[in-house]
């Protein structure tokens, strides 16, 4: 069994898509510290006419100390909701599969999630479904792991009884290879290409939201995604 982690980010990029394609299971590391300073759980790039618009979730922090991203709750004050689907509307309104997508983003908007992991995942399992990836989904907070680090990831995957560990080529240098060798769970790579696809607004810009390829590519949005990858994008360490 080959596990994956990852944090909720919000509208992920199509990388995170990829690296749950090539897994059985993708952990979703919803009992760790949220990040200080800006973070790809609360925001995301999409494109305009100007080039990159970016889109932030408003969260409550202030007088909260230090949170668990499973504890963030978002904050409805203010007219942001209205501006990001005005704003999606404006970016996209010609693109040719918005119509396709518009109703599950007002119907999630309109919902108004009251924890940011829930909106983050029923965007995550939205966009699972366009790109047709059955990987099953497991929050961290299900398995009762408490340690951090690469333990915690080895952890994890005793907990679950995998055998492999993903993770992409850049996260060598912060992993433990001696702890995931101890208990014999083997180390895995995998290189991840951005796929190039049709944009509007002239050059193309990579690693947006995986919602700019849904919107631009409707249906072919999974074999973009694919068509990219090396053939051999895996190996171990």
């Amino acid at each position: 069994m080959i596990i994956s982690a990852n944090q909720p980010y919000f509208c992920p990029f199509p990388g995170f898509f990829y690296k749950a394609f090539l897994s059985d299971i993708l952990i979703i590391l919803d009992e760790v510290q949220l990040p200080h300073g800006t973070t790809w759980i609360s925001r995301n790039r999409f494109k305009n006419d100007q080039g990159a618009l970016w889109l932030t979730i408003p969260v409550w922090k202030k007088g909260l100390g230090e949170q668990h991203i499973n504890q963030v709750r978002i904050c409805y004050e203010g007219r942001w909701l209205r501006k990001h689907l005005e704003s999606l509307k404006s970016a996209y309104g010609h693109a040719p599969y918005l119509g396709d997508h518009l109703s599950f983003i007002e119907g999630l908007f309109a919902a108004r999630c009251e924890k940011l992991t829930d909106l983050n995942l029923a965007i995550i399992r939205y966009l699972m479904n366009c790109l047709q990836i059955q990987t099953r989904l497991v929050l961290l907070s299900e398995l009762g792991v408490k340690a951090r680090g690469t333990q915690q990831l080895s952890e994890i995957c005793k907990a679950l009884g995998a055998s492999v560990f993903l993770a992409q080529t850049q996260a060598k240098k912060y992993l433990d290879v001696d702890l995931f060798q101890k208990n014999g769970i083997e180390l895995r790579y995998f290189r991840y290409v951005p796929p190039i696809y049709p944009q509007l607004w002239g050059n193309f810009l990579a690693n947006l939201s995986t919602l700019d390829l849904a919107f631009n590519c409707g249906p072919k949005a999974r074999d973009m995604l694919l068509r990219y990858q090396p053939v051999a994008s895996l190996s171990s360490v």
